[in-house]
């Protein structure tokens, strides 16, 4: 079965705050996201499984709908 992609639509992520000081599972959805270094950017798909993930992490990130 093929897997169906979204509509498109895609998401900007910054880390602006430092993971360091908060939980190993908040750390693991920083790096799932792809997160690495402060002020990193990168774009999702906005699917509900990214959606989740970035509202774990909400007070280390920033937002932005491409």
């Amino acid at each position: 079965m093929a897997n169906k992609k979204s509509s498109g639509k895609q998401i900007t992520i910054k880390l602006v705050r430092s993971p360091i000081g908060y939980t190993e599972r908040q750390k693991k959805t920083v790096l799932a996201l792809g997160l690495k270094r402060l002020n990193q950017s990168v774009s999702r798909a906005d699917t509900p499984a990214v959606r989740g993930m970035v509202n774990a992490i909400s007070h280390l990130v920033e937002v932005q709908e491409a």
